[in-house]
């Protein structure tokens, strides 16, 4: 959700900067316009970060001998965190 509300930040500011030719005297569209593409850049780069970020995993492993049989028995578990 972050990366694709950052690239619509972007787009809008875009907009705002450099294709409106609208003047009101009240509000400058071209400074909104770059206030919005770089809270968009922002918010694209942490969206960014938190997809590529690292996941933690831990694995076990451990090896017992069936008492019936006497074959080894290996076992792997792994529990993801992230």
């Amino acid at each position: 959700m972050s990366l694709g509300g950052g690239i619509f930040l972007i787009v809008v500011g875009a907009i705002l900067a450099f294709a409106i030719n609208v003047t009101p005297t009240w509000i400058d569209l071209q400074l909104v316009g770059y206030i919005l593409m770089g809270a968009g850049v922002v918010i694209t780069v942490i969206g960014i970060v938190l997809i590529t970020r690292k996941r933690t995993s831990r694995v076990t492993r451990s090896s017992t001998i069936d008492p019936r049989t006497g074959e080894q028995i290996d076992s792997t578990r792994r529990d993801d965190r992230g």
